[in-house]
């Protein structure tokens, strides 16, 4: 029998993407900052402009607000040791508080990113780290071997490796052109901030020069004379000092010998700023998955058409977010807590699916044709001993 040398010296195979060389030498192992201006989107979005600050607001308070249930296969666990982990996930931070700053960070960034503390090999805390100090090392196989953190040019290195749970998770929204960063809702709102921003500007500066558009101060003197400097710069003093401004609102004008005041107004086009902040609020809610209705903006505000968006809104953003965060800390957490481990949203307890869950539990017990653990088993309950029988 002849020993095949060749087999000695080859590696086992291992399971990888054939893609991810490309990866790698796409990026050079190089450490990644996130390629977008982070703090100015925050700035010009979340501080500076009410949609955004509400729209942001809105979806993380809701998704925190959400009761997770932990269970293992079919089984629900009340008392699980991951469920008091996401109630009380740091010393300084209750799971909603926690949550609202992560689901912000991924709105405002497109990237959350979450630490584990363990000890003893055990997972013990959890903290959210803000998303502009972080940069992906990326490894041989292209992927993220290792995060750096960075505040005031000191740098912690966290390798992915290192233990059985990675120390870091990393939360994204979908990219088309970055393998490694998301993209956040803010950015493709860009221009419809601005243009809501400097409506909002343009309004203030009416209410600056007294809630009316500018108007002309004519010269009216003996023909070829005009106003020398010093008394142009009088005029102008005055009229800054004394009419602008709106607490000035409404003053009379006290005009001297050979001065007319002819008033200018806003045409229709002049007025058209206001249709277009409007349509920019709503560009903003739409890039966030807010209905417009919901943030008060201006439309079809009635309590029924209400009542209908606050139900779209939890269905198509807050739903699936939440779905998606608690899957994500499931596989993250599932070296610790085992492969079968899955965190599932209660929707149950959001008042405004009620109306939804009625009409599935009606629809549910009125199938003859299920058995007892199949009507369990659509409403998201657990088969019981002998419930495997039609009634």
């Amino acid at each position: 029998m002849r020993l095949r040398l060749k087999n000695l010296f080859t590696p086992p195979e291992t399971k990888a993407s054939r893609t991810a060389k490309l990866l790698a030498f796409e990026s050079g192992r190089r450490a990644r900052w996130t390629p977008r201006d982070y703090a100015a989107l925050a700035r010009e979005g979340y501080l500076n402009n009410a949609i955004v600050h509400r729209a942001v607001r809105l979806i993380a308070e809701n998704v925190a607000s959400c009761s997770y249930l932990v269970f293992e296969g079919a089984q629900e666990h009340e008392a699980h040791p991951l469920s008091l982990l996401l109630s009380r996930p740091n010393a300084r931070q209750d799971g909603g508080a926690f949550l609202e700053m992560l689901v912000s960070h991924l709105l405002l960034a497109g990237n959350a990113y979450v630490e584990v503390v363990a000890l003893d090999g055990a997972v013990r805390e959890l903290y959210a780290l803000r998303p502009d100090r972080m940069k992906v090392v990326p490894g041989p196989d292209g992927w993220a071997e290792a995060y750096e953190y960075s505040v005031g040019g000191r740098s912690v290195r966290f390798d992915q490796a290192s233990s059985a749970v990675p120390p870091i998770l990393h939360l994204t929204f979908f990219h088309p052109l970055d393998d490694h960063y998301g993209l956040a809702p803010i950015e493709p709102a860009a221009v419809a901030i601005d243009t809501h921003n400097a409506g909002s500007t343009w309004n203030k500066a009416l209410l600056d020069n007294a809630a009316r558009p500018s108007g002309a101060l004519v010269y009216s003197g003996p023909e070829g004379a005009v106003l020398s400097d010093s008394q142009f710069d009088r005029l102008k003093r005055e009229m800054t000092d004394t009419y602008q401004g709106a607490v000035n609102a409404g003053r009379p004008l006290l005009l001297e010998g050979g001065l007319d005041w002819k008033a200018m107004s806003l045409t229709p086009k002049d007025m058209d700023f206001l249709e277009a902040k409007h349509t920019a609020a709503r560009e903003i809610a739409l890039a966030f998955g807010v209905p417009p209705m919901v943030l008060g903006i201006p439309g079809d505000n009635t309590y029924a058409n209400f009542q209908e968006a606050n139900r779209c809104f939890f269905r198509q953003t807050v739903l699936p977010l939440a779905s998606r965060i608690g899957n994500s800390f499931a596989q993250w957490l599932s070296p610790q807590f085992g492969d079968a481990i899955r965190i599932v949203v209660d929707p149950d307890r959001i008042d405004a699916l009620a109306t939804d869950r009625a009409a599935l539990w009606q629809r549910v017990s009125n199938a003859a044709y299920l058995t007892l653990n199949e009507k369990r088993e659509a409403v998201g309950y657990a088969p019981i001993e002998g419930g495997d029988r039609l009634e």
